[in-house]
């Protein structure tokens, strides 16, 4: 009777040590997920927000919450470097107030890639995470030759440029910001097509696709979306 009543103590003991951890975890706060950066979209030359969707829809898919995603339009027949990237500087300070987050991620697509570079190169790099150009003329493309002469936009992309000069002098990919590109060689818009990958950032060669198909490629958008997703 002892020995039984010993073994029944014992067995209680045991039980109720198991169950402290399992007590011990269901006593500890819940730990909320991380809130993603808010992302701002930035169109290419004569073009507009309407160009996100595809990108817009993984994004929150992946669980980027819809209020977090943003897209600028601009008028893109204006100076990148004079009217634009000050522009865009304000609209990034409005997102991060309005969201509270510290940092944003910058996708870009064509000519985006210009306003966007000037602004992380010239202040912005503090609050910038990831900046990403999908095609874009990163060293400048011939074909903008065909508009330049009555479009500021167009002659900011020509090479050799004020603007791309000034971008590339030194370091292509300066601060702390994570760049990165995205090209097709058959691209046809971005002459020569190694003009969008930039020297110290990851460039990725993508599947022979127009100019404006990487914005709604499956492969790309998952690309894009997992660069984002990257702490």
């Amino acid at each position: 009777m002892r020995r039984s009543a010993s073994l029944f103590l014992t067995g209680v003991v045991l039980a109720c040590t198991a169950a402290l951890p399992a007590a011990a975890r269901a006593a500890q706060p819940d730990v909320p997920a991380p809130v993603p950066r808010p992302v701002v979209l930035v169109h290419g030359r004569n073009a507009g927000p309407g160009v996100w969707g595809s990108l817009t829809e993984r994004l929150t898919a992946a669980g980027t919450p819809a209020d977090r995603i943003f897209a600028w339009s601009y008028d893109s027949s204006q100076s990148t470097n004079e009217v634009l990237a000050p522009r865009l500087a304000a609209y990034v300070d409005d997102v991060l107030r309005r969201t509270g987050a510290d940092q944003v991620d910058l996708v870009a697509h064509s000519l985006g890639s210009l306003p966007t570079r000037w602004y992380v190169r010239y202040g912005g790099a503090p609050k910038v995470r990831n900046w990403i150009s999908l095609a874009g003329p990163n060293h400048g493309t011939g074909l903008a030759w065909a508009c330049a002469l009555w479009d500021q936009g167009c002659r900011d992309m020509t090479p050799g440029s004020y603007m791309v000069s000034r971008l590339n002098e030194g370091d292509e990919t300066p601060g702390d910001v994570r760049h990165t590109t995205f090209w097709s060689a058959g691209d046809g818009q971005i002459l020569p097509t190694s003009s969008t990958a930039l020297e110290g950032a990851r460039n990725v060669r993508v599947a022979d696709m127009g100019h404006n198909d990487l914005l709604g490629d499956a492969g790309v958008i998952e690309q894009v979306v997992g660069t984002l997703a990257t702490p």
